[in-house]
């Protein structure tokens, strides 16, 4: 299969994947040939990149990180939650919170197993998903993140627990702050960027008054924006005097805030968040989480067609472990003119060809002849 933006689709092109809503009800089943009608509904729908099968990358796989099936029901677990947490002022409803506690611990006790029983890094485009609820979405993406971190990290079962009840809780302020704002697509007024980052606040409110979690939790959600030079908020705090946890579901929530589609703007690809991450590496973000993330993730996912230095095109077809900026690649154009015979290579032998950019919007000249 092979990744391409929703903008070079064709009418004819195959569908590799199934396209979901975010009730995890199909659109567009995979091995369906697509039609000029879907093709204008997935770029309706903001759906930035899909991925199709044809001839250059038969053969290769993407594996999903977390099953849809496991996806859905915890995103449905975490927006049952938040609903409940957006009464958390009534104090007749805590006793309601507490409950909800145990299901959040389901919820990571279910994601744990899936990230540790993966070999593979995660693969942030292989579910392909349109949003209508955004913040429930971005809140199990977080904690997938940050429980990858925390892993590679070689936390304790116990802190990732913690860790993972942190991330999934890291947004639950939002519920007290308008969704006209929220969804805003345009700038910002300086009063409505001061009630968006009250949601920190709101989320240390609701979350410290609950017996049945830590305040360390309560924590995460009140300083996950905080930077170490202390530009962030709500408090400015600096290095050390921000918890470990938060300087985690920061780079996660970061990360996934940039490579998500949002009104205002588009999804950014892997390694293009990455490079931001960096650019803020031992200022704004922990060194060492970065790194730790950077080996979790698949900065050039398996089916993307990416461009070398030496002038050639290829395709990702499978990932090193440890080196996620050297996959191995299938060689498929070289200075414009396309390979009658495509072949591998492996980036990390290969140390002479570097990746310096890619293209979405690739189409083979033996598709274009008629």
């Amino acid at each position: 299969m092979r990744l391409i933006s929703s903008r070079a689709l064709r009418p004819g092109m195959v569908m590799a994947t199934t396209v979901y809503n975010a009730r995890g009800h199909a659109l567009i089943q995979e091995n369906v040939a697509i039609t000029e009608r879907m093709i204008f509904r997935l770029q309706e729908l903001n759906v930035q990149y899909v991925y199709i099968e044809d001839a250059l990358s038969n053969g290769i796989k993407v594996t999903e990180s977390v099953p849809s099936r496991v996806r859905q029901e915890a995103v449905s677990g975490i927006e049952n939650v938040f609903s409940r947490m957006n009464e958390a002022k009534k104090p007749q409803n805590l006793v309601v919170l507490e409950d909800s506690a145990k299901q959040l611990k389901d919820i990571i006790h279910v994601v744990l197993k899936e990230v540790k029983g993966n070999d593979d890094l995660l693969t942030v485009l292989t579910d392909i998903f349109t949003y209508d609820s955004y913040v429930f979405h971005h809140s199990f993406n977080v904690t997938l993140y940050t429980l990858s971190i925390g892993i590679e990290l070689n936390l304790s079962q116990k802190q990732l627990e913690e860790l993972g009840i942190g991330a999934i809780l890291h947004d639950v302020g939002k519920m007290l702050v308008s969704e006209e704002i929220l969804m805003k697509p345009g700038r910002l007024t300086e009063e409505e960027f001061i009630e968006v980052k009250r949601h920190t606040e709101h989320g240390f409110d609701i979350l410290r008054k609950l017996q049945s979690i830590s305040l360390m939790v309560a924590h995460c959600a009140y300083q996950h924006h905080e930077r170490l030079d202390g530009s962030g908020y709500p408090r400015g705090l600096k290095g050390e005097d921000i918890h470990p946890f938060a300087k985690i579901i920061a780079v996660a929530d970061v990360f996934d805030a940039m490579t998500s589609n949002r009104v205002y703007r588009e999804a950014m690809l892997p390694h293009e968040a990455l490079e931001i991450l960096y650019a803020g590496s031992g200022s704004l973000f922990d060194k060492n989480v970065i790194e730790a993330f950077r080996r979790s993730v698949a900065i050039y996912p398996n089916g993307m067609v990416v461009e070398l230095n030496d002038g050639k095109k290829a395709i990702v077809t499978g990932q090193n472990k440890g080196l996620t900026d050297r996959p191995i690649i299938r060689v498929i154009e070289d200075n414009g003119e396309e390979l009658f015979l495509p072949y591998d290579l492996d980036l990390r032998i290969e140390l002479d060809k570097v990746i310096v950019g890619f293209d979405a919007d690739y189409e083979p000249e033996s598709s274009k002849i008629k």
